[in-house]
């Protein structure tokens, strides 16, 4: 550009707005102040913020609006999440094909613009409007007002948004070009958009020709940019720096961590490399502090199994197992637990692979194999720490499952996480890693199976009536009908227009008895631990959802998706056959418990014969 930032001002004196005397005055005061030179000149009084804006305008060839009285349309300003709106202080107001039109106060501020067109996915075309009228439409707009703490969050990009403060490895001199490293700004851009959209995880892919970002928010994988392949390599060493990974292997996998603060809030995340035929693949686990402080109230239960829970983490020993597979809550699960039996008078320490949060009050050990420190190992160690409380974070073989189980008989409450689809296989799976059925029998004494499924967004879900196919898959009989309430979310800002916003669990949760004590240890398959469990009043994990899906908590399309169809037909067509006895074999219990070993006595006795006696 051939003219100087301080052009516009010809527009002024011009105009006779501004003199030679008062322009000289305001540029010295910003030579020292460094602020921009036409908010210098508001706040010294020579002009008016509008009149300044018009120069600049005018100068620059930006189209300027007054938004004091415009009214935008509520499906325009869902184009913009109302955290992005706030953040970088810019308001849309209208769309042309994949062209947005979005009121900034200072448009030559290109690294906004960049930062929109990446987290928009848009072409942005920046057009000018007062600073005071920007913040005015949001808050008319989004309809919340913010104090003095928007000034705060209104970082230029990310520089001072994010300030990653334990990467000191990358020493003084990278300190100094952090502000003008294009890579920089890109990566921290990356880490505060997805914490901003809620996401547990950053997916770095290469391709033959670009780079796949995606973010996965409430459990699905969201595409937000393909930048360039050439961008790759020092994205990577960016993300290896902040993770103290070596930058000179491409060969291995690799593993690191990086600690950072987010608008003031600290993130952990965990980094993992892995080398693929086009290059190596970066997956970030973006681990929020605040998760661990969740109430157990807060996890999804419903009341039967809440006070159910309770009372099995308030055991003086045994041992809790939770099932389910990568990212169903487990571990968030685990800890609620630990919080809330967090006391001075207990003694709690855990083993973990890795060390996903850090609570205070709680012995913390990590998994180290290239040293020998595995599972088994430390728990012998920390056997002698007389602990009360013990979290294995993972049974994976013959020798944890072993010592964690004597652990729980020698006087110790156990917790830990075993990977199967149900409630009922966990026994069965620990009898296969080696461990005695006995054992097995005496120590368990409740195993709990979960799966998360997403919650319909508050502000903009609506009554629905879900399709008849998903009524019949989900077995919802007459009775839940007429009493459910099915919700489904429109979608808006709120909720990036999915219509969901957050995740709950749905569980299936098993309490050792002494009839599934006395099949453990018979060697019983899980088929008939998991009927001697439904017996006894386990919900299933479809059963639970479906409860969830009539108090309009979530969908049925989503509880379906999580669950396994082929357990709810198997239940059905139980109930097909065996409610015409449990229809009044329940009723008259005592002298009907015939129904459950009828199904046990197919070998000896017909057991037709009997169920229509019973019915009649």
């Amino acid at each position: 550009m051939a003219k100087t930032r301080g052009d516009f001002t010809d527009l002024l004196i011009r105009d006779s707005i501004l003199s030679a005397d008062q322009l000289e005055e305001a540029r010295s005061m910003q030579a020292q102040t460094g602020a921009k030179l036409h908010e210098m000149l508001v706040k010294l009084g020579y002009c008016s913020t509008e009149q300044a804006m018009k120069a600049v305008a005018e100068h620059s060839n930006f189209e300027f609006i007054d938004l004091s009285d415009k009214t935008i349309p509520q499906t325009i300003v869902e184009l913009v999440p109302e955290s992005v709106a706030r953040e970088n202080l810019v308001f849309p107001l209208s769309i042309e094909g994949n062209n947005l039109k979005i009121s900034m106060s200072d448009p030559t501020d290109f690294d906004t613009v960049t930062k929109l067109q990446f987290i928009l996915n848009k072409d942005i075309i920046p057009v000018l409007a007062p600073k005071e009228q920007i913040i005015e439409a949001i808050n008319r707009h989004y309809g919340q007002s913010e104090t003095e703490s928007v000034d705060s969050m209104l970082a230029e990009f990310t520089d001072t948004a994010i300030d990653f403060t334990e990467t000191e490895s990358a020493g003084a001199a990278g300190q100094a070009e952090e502000s003008d490293s294009p890579i920089i700004k890109l990566v921290n851009l990356i880490i505060s958009e997805a914490i901003g959209l809620r996401a547990s995880d950053i997916h770095i892919e290469p391709f033959a020709d670009r780079i796949r970002i995606r973010y996965r928010v409430d459990g699905v994988l969201i595409e937000r940019d393909n930048p360039p392949r050439r961008m790759l390599a020092p994205i990577l060493s960016r993300l290896k720096i902040m993770g103290n990974i070596d930058i000179a292997e491409k060969r291995r996998c690799q593993d690191g961590r990086i600690k950072t603060i987010v608008n003031g809030k600290p993130y952990d995340m965990r980094v993992s490399m892995l080398p693929t035929v086009q290059g190596q693949s970066c997956v970030m686990r973006i681990l929020d502090r605040g998760n661990i402080s969740v109430n157990i109230r807060d996890l999804g239960f419903a009341e039967d199994d809440y006070q159910r829970f309770q009372n099995i983490i308030k055991r003086p020993n045994g041992i809790f197992l939770v099932t389910g597979p990568t990212g169903s809550g487990k571990t968030t699960t685990l800890y609620a637990a630990l919080n809330e039996q967090n006391r001075p008078d207990k003694k709690i320490i855990t083993a973990e692979d890795p060390v996903e949060y850090y609570l205070p009050g709680i012995n913390q050990c990590e998994v180290r194999h290239n040293i020998g420190l595995d599972f088994s190992r430390i728990i012998r160690s920390m056997l002698r720490q007389a602990p009360n409380i013990i979290l294995v974070g993972e049974i994976r073989d013959h020798e944890t499952a072993e010592i964690a189980i004597q652990a729980s008989l020698t006087g110790h409450l156990v917790f830990s996480t075993l990977h199967t689809n149900d409630a009922p296989s966990a026994i069965t799976r620990l009898v296969d890693v080696g461990v005695q059925p006995f054992l097995v029998a005496s120590s368990v004494i409740a195993i709990m199976a979960q799966r998360l499924v997403r919650v319909v967004c508050a502000k903009c879900k609506v009554p629905y009536d879900p399709p008849h196919k998903e009524i019949v898959a989900a077995g919802i009989t007459e009775e839940q009908l007429k009493t459910a309430t099915f919700m489904k979310g429109r979608g808006c800002s709120n909720c990036n227009n999915t219509g969901f916003r957050g995740r709950k669990g749905i569980y299936e949760l098993l309490r050792m008895n002494n009839k599934i004590r006395e099949m453990t240890f018979k060697g019983a398959p899980t088929q008939d631990l998991r009927r001697a469990a439904r017996a006894t009043g386990m919900k299933n994990l479809l059963e639970d959802g479906v409860l969830k899906a009539c108090k309009g908590i979530t969908t049925l399309d989503e509880v379906l998706s999580i669950c396994h169809h082929a357990d709810p037909e198997e239940d059905l067509t139980k109930k097909k056959e065996d409610p015409k006895t449990e229809g009044t074999a329940d009723a008259q219990k005592p002298g009907a418990s015939s129904g459950k070993p009828a199904g046990q006595t197919k070998p000896g006795g017909h057991t037709a014969p009997q169920k229509a006696p019973a019915k009649h």
